[in-house]
């Protein structure tokens, strides 16, 4: 599988609590489609989301996010992990 980071922008700004419920919605979804959420980073103010996001394929990626809560990313980019 590969890495993904994908990024929201969210207009107004964005509550770390309320990205934690959506990440939970994603967990919750993932397996149905082979993708793992491994982490996600906030800044509240700019309503800005990073999800870290092992999966077949970005279209699989974004298939959850669509699933679980409809928050899609706007960008989507493959990633390789440095030490």
């Amino acid at each position: 599988m590969a890495l993904f980071m994908d990024v929201h922008t969210i207009d107004g700004g964005v509550s770390l609590d309320d990205v934690a419920g959506a990440h939970l919605a994603d967990l919750a979804t993932q397996g149905q489609h082979g993708v793992q959420y491994l982490h996600y980073w906030v800044n509240e103010d700019q309503g800005k989301v990073f999800c870290l996001v092992e999966a077949p394929t970005a279209d699989a990626a974004a298939t959850v996010h669509r699933e679980a809560h409809g928050l899609v990313a706007d960008e989507i980019y493959p990633v390789a992990e440095g030490s």
